[in-house]
């Protein structure tokens, strides 16, 4: 689709320019850690990982999800291409079935060691702003896209569909890392649909038992209906601890320690606190 980079940009900017004057303007929590340094070494990671993804561009193989629906449809190729759907249901059943295989990927990136490698260089900063949303090391955002242009393929969808997608992927995940206060009333209300900052947030806790939940990017839905959605932290939102244990440190607000956390000889190492296993007592209620 023409300008699909450019419609792709824009809206990025525009979330991420009002989320953080959101964040400004309505604080969730004090920060731990200076946002000069956080900011500097989050940007630059994605900046890095942008430039992966361009230099994989240059390859004959269709490396981004858009790319991937393009290469789709000129074959004929993918599950659009056999059943004989309206266009308003199709795009509707791409979108969940997007949001599926990526609530999937991040429950395999905390549950195989490799991939918990690379992952963990999210999971490690010590604050919680829009900023952590696009800290994901370079070799993972490689992966992802890679996994994402595997799903579009099989699916043949539409290029609408799949750039509306990835826009809502962008967007959501700007939105439920921010550092933003929402009144009770209307935390409680949108998180019965969507991932809300204070349910996100609790996949960001030291505690193991609550980092390996809410694992969903815009709906609880895929959380509450496979036993992973934990609604509240036990140490509460404003005396919760953000990251890992390990990490406690000024070490994550630092670019080179960031890009080499996954190749540290410790780095698959986890917490001793047990897996998922056992449930939030008050995962079913807001």
């Amino acid at each position: 689709m023409e300008h699909e980079a450019a419609i792709r940009f824009g809206a990025f900017a525009a979330i991420f320019t009002t989320v953080l004057l959101a964040e400004a303007l309505f604080p969730r929590r004090k920060r731990v850690q200076s946002r000069l340094h956080r900011w500097t070494t989050n940007l630059s990671i994605t900046a890095l990982g942008a430039a992966v993804i361009r230099i994989m561009a240059f390859s004959a193989v269709p490396i981004t999800a858009t790319a991937a629906a393009i290469w789709a449809s000129n074959r004929g190729f993918g599950f659009w291409h056999i059943v004989d759907w309206p266009s308003w249901l199709e795009i509707s059943a791409t979108l969940l079935i997007l949001d599926l295989a990526i609530w999937f990927q991040h429950t395999l990136t905390h549950r195989i060691p490799a991939l918990w490698r690379l992952h963990r260089v999210h999971h490690s900063d010590r604050d919680f702003d829009t900023t952590n949303a696009l800290r994901f090391h370079p070799i993972e955002i490689a992966c992802s896209m890679l996994y994402k242009t595997v799903i579009v393929i099989a699916l043949g969808p539409s290029v609408f569909a799949v750039i509306i997608f990835e826009i809502g992927l962008n967007g959501f995940a700007l939105f439920n890392h921010a550092n933003l206060h929402l009144p009770k009333r209307i935390d409680a209300a949108l998180r019965w649909i969507l991932v809300t900052p204070d349910v996100h947030r609790i996949h960001h806790s030291i505690h193991r038992l609550e980092h390996d939940s809410n694992y969903g990017f815009s709906i609880t839905l895929w959380d509450r209906l496979f036993g992973t959605f934990t609604a509240q932290p036990r140490d509460g939102h404003q005396d919760m601890t953000i990251g890992l244990p390990p990490y406690q440190s000024a070490a994550p607000a630092k670019l080179g320690w960031s890009l080499a956390l996954p190749f540290a000889r410790h780095s698959a190492s986890v917490p001793s606190e047990p897996s998922v296993a056992i449930r939030n007592p008050n995962s079913g209620h807001p």
